[in-house]
């Protein structure tokens, strides 16, 4: 069978999928009822489903596919390395050329003194290893008890038990024992939804200096780090007021907590800058990494440490590792993107032609009578829905009831936007072009003309 040819009818594919595939973040009884998406292939920003539709995506998958689809290079690349060296393990004193090469490379794009790599399967894999590595780099300096970690409400860090608890959602935490001990979360600086009458540099403040008043409460003795996404992706995309990474930055350096910057959505180009920390001027100890690492070629993350770190760490065994860890394929499509990515000068394509060109186009969605705010960094944008953005009002039907029906008009309209509750939001592959970004925008608009006349019919637009 050809793998970009499906010959099977979408209807007998939904049954067979439904039969035995349990799908992630999803009620499988509805699924099961209204047949999943079948994608047959891609290329460029565009996916093509077994029906024949060609959808744009503006979600780059799932945050990742930063330098696109179909690129042939990264295949061969894969099947080259496979031939010569398909697996081998990093445990027990070992290692190969790819790990070799990669964290080299790593050190080399990664900022300030981030120099060491501790290599996973996912940022879930490795935001699980960031809360051993801070653990155990405390209490290899005398100091057990500093286990705790600070983070936020809303943040998405992964999903599984540690990752999921570092995260603040609670629909997860709702779900298998979530969170673990010692883990603490703070508020977001969702201005939008959260701020009130406060003024956005006021709130801002004010969201950082709940850290500072969390680590006083719980005690300085006992607070190990404090994790964060640059832009919280998957919680809406939420850019914090200017005022907030600032403060942050004060509060970890004057209490010495340990910055631990998730940069799974925003690292590799995405905000128009290798990493979202140089974008937002954020110093972290730890950065986590995956996703755009390899635009989705492979699974691969990791966590990138300082030198402090990993000169305190190198005492002692580390107990602690992944069976694909450093996976030589994985660690060569990742080699291989990151040159695409500097031969190309995509995050050059990003911060000096698309971004500008994105920025304008989203902020013009706000002309529409259903946005109420659009908020983009990069390549990665939302807009928050409302029935009046006078007063940032809420619908008054359920949470996400409304993103709903926006997320399935842009569907209807080919085009792939995400909704967080009320919010849509994308991120784009970066090498998306001028024309594409038209194209998505004129989808968008015609969505929302949708979804707009959809909520006066239901009366969804009363306040």
């Amino acid at each position: 069978m050809n793998l970009l040819s499906n010959k099977f009818p979408t209807k007998e594919l939904q049954m067979r999928d439904a039969a035995h595939h349990m799908h992630p973040f999803t009620s499988q009884a509805e699924l099961g009822e209204k047949g999943a998406r079948v994608i047959t292939h891609a290329n460029g920003v565009f996916v093509y489903d077994s029906e024949g539709e060609e959808i744009l995506d503006a979600m780059a998958g799932l945050w990742c596919v930063n330098i696109g689809y179909g690129r042939h290079e990264l295949a061969e690349v894969a099947a080259r390395q496979m031939k010569e060296l398909s697996y081998y393990n990093t445990f027990f004193q070992t290692t190969h050329v790819p790990a070799i090469e990669l964290a080299e490379k790593l050190a080399e794009l990664a900022p300030y003194d981030l120099n060491h790599v501790f290599f996973a399967g996912s940022g879930s894999e490795a935001n699980d290893t960031n809360i051993r590595l801070v653990r155990h780099y405390w209490a290899l300096k005398g100091k057990p008890n500093k286990s705790v970690i600070i983070s936020r409400k809303n943040a998405y860090h992964g999903s599984s038990i540690g990752s999921g608890s570092l995260g603040g959602m609670s629909a997860m935490h709702d779900q298998g024992g979530m969170p673990i001990p010692d883990i603490y979360h703070i508020n977001q600086p969702n201005w939008w939804s959260e701020g009130g009458e406060m003024s956005p540099e006021d709130f801002g403040l004010a969201c950082a200096q709940e850290l500072e008043e969390k680590i006083k409460f719980l005690g300085v003795d006992r607070v190990a780090a404090f994790i964060a996404e640059p832009v919280q992706g998957a919680g809406g995309v939420i850019v914090a007021p200017d005022t907030y990474w600032p403060e942050v930055q004060r509060i970890c350096d004057n209490y010495g907590i340990l910055l631990i910057a998730d940069e799974v959505i925003c690292g590799f180009g995405r905000t128009g800058n290798w990493f979202g920390s140089q974008t937002l001027n954020i110093k972290p100890d730890i950065m986590t990494i995956a996703k755009g690492l390899s635009s989705g070629y492979q699974p691969i993350g990791g966590s990138i440490v300082s030198d402090e770190i990993e000169s305190v760490i190198a005492q002692d065994e580390f107990n602690h590792g992944y069976t694909y860890s450093s996976h030589p394929v994985a660690a060569a499509v990742a080699l291989e993107n990151l040159r695409i990515i500097e031969d190309e000068n995509i995050i050059g394509h990003v911060s000096n032609n698309v971004a500008p060109y994105l920025k304008e186009s989203w902020q013009g969605l706000c002309e529409h009578p259903l946005v109420g705010e659009a908020k983009i960094v990069g390549m990665m944008g939302s807009i928050a829905l409302t029935p009046n953005k006078e007063i940032r009002a809420p619908f008054k039907s359920d949470a996400g009831t409304v993103g709903y029906i926006c997320r399935e008009r842009c569907f209807a309209n080919k085009l792939i936007m995400r909704h967080v509750g009320d919010r849509m939001i994308i991120s784009p592959p970066l090498v998306i072009t001028e024309s594409e970004i038209d194209l998505l925008i004129r989808r968008a608009n015609k969505a929302l003309d949708e979804t707009m006349e959809k909520l006066v019919n239901q009366g969804l637009m009363s306040l």
